[in-house]
């Protein structure tokens, strides 16, 4: 079982409409193999890469549910990690509920409402494969509330934070690079004990600024690495996804936000040649 350190992230799921239909679209873009899960309340399907878990498929269970990727951080004591939400202004979606022998699972919600899941292992610690071609390698989210949301990571996962101004996307969905210097308000984030700065983050925060409808969201934005940036973007069309923001180059190597052919949205990352 792989170890991840508190507040790390350490697993990725998406919630889906149609389960068979999200395994044929992940299946061809990123290669992924998959298995049947064992997690109770419904159809689960763990993603597999070259053998190795890097994520889970899950019919939704209520249409009511949006259909979105949803980000894990690990904990070493679950209901003091939920404790401390409620304490920061934080909000409980879902109480901590044992997931057979894999661990204990809980979701959440920031103060400006993006939601996230925490993960205390048991069996399963999390990914066995990351920052490599089909597996996830970065998470951020977007919010409003940029002062309550950085205070409120920084307390609850003892995050440091180091503002950059160099984020993922401009905006989220617009496909406008930010670069050094551009006035982008980006911030990152390292776990405690180690020095602040981008070598060792593992998470980021952007800003939805006024130019966006306010009914949008904060929500998480996951990345997964691949080797191709164009040549998946290109695919993610072809399976019956879409494209809000076409690939493009940032200080990280090359990028695009991708849609699914259910409406989930994700991004890839091409690292810079070596």
């Amino acid at each position: 079982m792989a170890a991840f350190a508190h507040s790390a992230p350490c697993w990725v799921d998406v919630q889906l409409p149609d389960l068979e239909a999200g395994k044929r679209f992940y299946g061809e873009l990123f290669g992924w193999t998959f298995r049947a899960g064992d997690v109770a309340g419904g159809a689960y399907a763990d993603a597999l890469s070259d053998g190795e878990l890097v994520a889970a498929l899950a019919a939704k269970q209520d249409g009511r549910m949006p259909t979105a990727w949803g980000i894990y951080f690990a904990t070493d004591d679950i209901v003091a990690s939920v404790a401390l939400i409620r304490q920061q202004g934080g909000q409980v979606i879902t109480e901590p509920v044992r997931a057979g022998r894999h661990g204990v699972l809980a979701q959440a919600a920031d103060p400006g409402g993006a939601v996230f899941g925490l993960w205390q292992a048991g069996d399963r610690g999390g990914f066995q494969k990351q920052n490599e071609p089909g597996s996830f390698c970065w998470t951020e989210v977007y919010t409003r509330q940029k002062d309550r949301v950085d205070a409120f990571y920084e307390t609850v996962f003892g995050f440091r934070g180091t503002d950059l101004g160099e984020p993922g996307a401009d905006e989220p969905g617009t496909g406008d690079p930010g670069a050094a210097g551009s006035g982008v308000d980006f911030r990152v984030w390292s776990p405690e004990g180690t020095e602040p700065g981008p070598d060792t983050a593992v998470g980021g925060r952007g800003v939805i600024t006024d130019a966006f409808p306010a009914e949008m969201p904060s929500y998480f934005l996951s990345y997964f690495a691949v080797a191709d940036c164009d040549a998946v973007a290109e695919s993610a069309v072809r399976l019956g996804g879409r494209v809000p923001a076409a690939p493009f180059d940032i200080p990280y190597g090359r990028m695009a936000v991708l849609h699914d052919n259910q409406g989930a949205v994700f991004a890839v990352l091409q690292p810079p040649a070596s």
